[in-house]
């Protein structure tokens, strides 16, 4: 799929290829759930690749789970949402409306029929594969007997099923008519050249995509298909297509509708130009949470990595091993194999790592990057086993193997400019990162992944409190992207369609890029270019100010069409804001601070993140006579943070003994102590 990148890729080793035969056999035997203890996220994976809009489900999710609690929260919300059928949610989110790898059994009272978007077969008899659901409006129990295999249904009920269109179905024993599943269409051929290894696009006027041999059916958080690679021959209707053709954050989006005539090959020359080459600057792009396996609806393997990588011209990706709900932890084979290495497919210009996924569900969860060897704890939490030791435990275990770590996909729900820490504790095991609020204080992490899929305002907001209260924290990204799931929003967009980027000096080396990280060169973004300039220094730089202050020029820059407004911040807000493409202020600096760029706009078909358009660098340091900055509003809420984490610890955390209460409490107490010492 990718040229030359493949070939060491496909060569994979024995205990990784072993690896991937045992998750084929997984996904055969218990679908994309992979037979992971059934908690709420691994619940949803059974339906998340027909869901279209995730926002409309999750809330929907949310509200019946309300209902079914009778308007309780906490604990209580948390079991009402394990209890909603999934199935009822999507069917109710669908609105009769379906998606092109998902056909509808309707049985209403007066009889049965199919509903489907019709995929186009080049021959009579054609197989072909989708997924069956079972929806019925009748106000009694129905029976569905496909292939054999008997689905009692209650009334009302819901069923996913999955069907190929040669399939016996049988209701009120008669036969149902799967004619609506497929159309017949003529064949032709398309061959696709850029030039270079990209991301395609070939998807006819009725929303089917289009791939080549052995590409998996991918759909992007726009619900566009795409593949990656160049000079490759497809199938394809004799039909009107749309191509188009990109290379991740760099470059933009050609497009260009052919029509094939039957048995022609249509050869479509299409190279995206380039936006901006930020390694010409010194910037390398990374991604720096991303799985090759972790469930899902197909298998992931290093070959597909390697195209991912090079179609996107992602410079860095950290292929992070980690559990899902079980004790299991995929691509570990991967991990044991290359921790200390570049991935085999890695060029000077494009390295590949495997890192890992640390996680506990009620403290957070950490990217890992750069380790020599695999760590002796992966994570904590699961199966029912305490939440110890705190994940400060785990990261000094990760760090003393050389890595630099940072908390991914952070917070989840809105926390506002004023609002009460309190926010960024509530909503049960969600993931959330936060013993960040303690790692942070005693300079135990490196990063927090401000760009990742879920609530980037809500992070950003909680990263200028960690910031302005003193912690030196730099701004990476994260998509959590899953190479296993070919069709899950934003998750299985391609690696990178959020990257940090690092200015690195010298060459790109997993070390340098490492290094830059740790210094806070860095900005993140959904693909805009952003530059800070303050005073001839960039972020993570410091200007220590004589005791009397001084007076600073800030300048911005932006290079993307998708972005509607600049900010320029301090530790006490908002300073200057405009259009871009350039914003110049002068600042008069009294006291210790920093500054940060930050660039917005709606939501674009080049940004997959369903809030819009994001990027944010990390801060330029604005010292006075050697003082750093420790905003008293932000120190406290630190302290009052703390205080609902150590509540939220005692109360919701699963500790077998008084000691292992004392190392969390021992942790936050010494957070605490920082804290307390910045505000005199």
């Amino acid at each position: 799929m990718c040229g030359d990148c493949t070939q060491d890729a496909s060569n994979v080793p024995e205990p990784v290829r072993r690896a991937l035969d045992e998750y084929r056999a997984l996904l055969a035997a218990h679908g994309p759930t992979w037979g992971e203890d059934p908690i709420r996220y691994v619940r949803q994976l059974e339906v998340a690749p027909f869901v279209p809009d995730e926002r409309a489900y999750f809330v929907a999710w949310f509200v019946k789970a309300v209902e079914h609690s009778e308007g309780s929260t906490g604990p209580h919300i948390e079991a009402a949402l394990n209890s909603v059928d999934l199935r009822e949610i999507l069917r109710d989110v669908l609105g009769g409306a379906l998606p092109d790898n998902l056909a509808a059994l309707r049985l209403a009272p007066g009889g049965a029929r199919i509903e489907a978007r019709p995929r186009p077969v080049f021959a009579a008899g054609t197989e072909h594969a989708t997924t069956l659901l079972l929806d019925s409006s009748r106000d009694e129990s129905v029976r569905v007997e496909i292939d054999g295999a008997v689905h009692d249904l209650e009334p009302h009920g819901v069923r996913l099923v999955p069907i190929t269109s040669d399939a016996k179905v049988v209701v009120d024993e008669a036969v149902v008519s799967l004619d609506a599943l497929t159309r017949r269409a003529a064949k032709a051929r398309l061959r696709v050249r850029a030039g270079m290894p990209c991301r395609w696009t070939v998807v006819g006027d009725d929303g089917h995509g289009w791939y080549p041999p052995g590409a998996p059916d991918r759909h992007d958080a726009h619900a566009q298909p795409y593949f990656h690679g160049d000079d490759l021959v497809l199938d394809v209707p004799a039909e009107p297509l749309t191509v188009r053709v990109t290379r991740g954050a760099e470059y933009e989006i050609a497009e260009t509708r052919v029509h094939p005539a039957p048995d022609e090959e249509l050869s479509v020359d299409l190279t995206p130009r380039r936006r901006y080459d930020a390694a010409a600057r010194g910037w390398y792009g990374g991604d720096m949470h991303v799985h090759m396996n972790w469930a899902g609806n197909s298998v992931g393997t290093p070959e597909q990595a390697a195209a991912i990588q090079q179609g996107e011209d992602l410079h860095v990706l950290n292929l992070v091993a980690g559990n899902v709900s079980t004790v299991r932890v995929y691509d570990r084979e991967a991990l044991e194999h290359w921790a200390g290495s570049d991935a085999p497919w890695s060029t000077p210009g494009h390295i590949a790592r495997f890192g890992v996924e640390y996680r506990n569900d009620l403290l957070g969860h950490l990217y890992a990057f750069g380790m020599e060897r695999p760590p002796d704890l992966f994570h904590t939490g699961f199966l029912g086993t305490d939440d110890w030791p705190p994940n400060a435990e785990g990261i000094r275990r990760l760090t003393a193997l050389g890595a630099i770590v940072g908390y991914s996909h952070p917070f989840h729900l809105a926390v506002g400019e004023d609002g009460d820490p309190g926010e960024a504790l509530s909503d049960g095991r969600n993931c959330s990162a936060r013993e960040i609020v303690a790692d942070a204080a005693l300079g135990l992490v490196h990063s927090l992944d401000v760009l990742n899929h879920s609530d980037v305002h809500a992070t950003a907001r909680v990263y200028r409190r960690l910031v302005g209260a003193g912690n030196r924290l730099a701004v990476t990204a994260g998509s959590d992207t899953q190479i296993s799931f070919t069709r899950r929003g934003n998750q299985s967009s391609p690696p990178g369609w959020e990257r940090v980027y690092a200015r690195v000096d010298g060459d790109l080396t997993a070390a340098s890029f490492a290094d830059a990280i740790r210094r806070g060169r860095t900005f993140a973004t959904t693909g805009p270019w952003l530059e800070l300039d303050v005073d001839g220094h960039g972020p993570g730089d410091t200007l220590d100010l004589p005791g009397s202050g001084g007076t600073v020029t800030a300048t911005v820059r932006v290079v993307g069409e998708e972005v509607e407004n600049v900010q320029l911040l301090t530790a006490d807000g908002v300073v200057a804001e405009g259009p871009p493409d350039e914003l110049t202020v002068r600042l008069g600096v009294t006291g210790p601070t920093y500054v940060i760029a930050v660039a917005t706009g709606p939501e674009h078909l080049r940004s997959m993140h369903r809030l819009g358009v994001y990027a944010q660098t990390s801060p330029v340091h604005l010292h006075v006579a050697g003082r750093h900055v420790a905003r008293e509003d932000d120190v406290r809420w630190c302290l009052d943070f703390l205080d609902g984490f150590e509540r939220m610890i005692r109360d919701r955390a699963r500790l077998g003994d008084e000691r292992r209460l004392a190392d969390h409490v021992a942790l936050i107490e010494a957070a605490r102590a920082v804290y307390r010492s910045r505000l005199t």
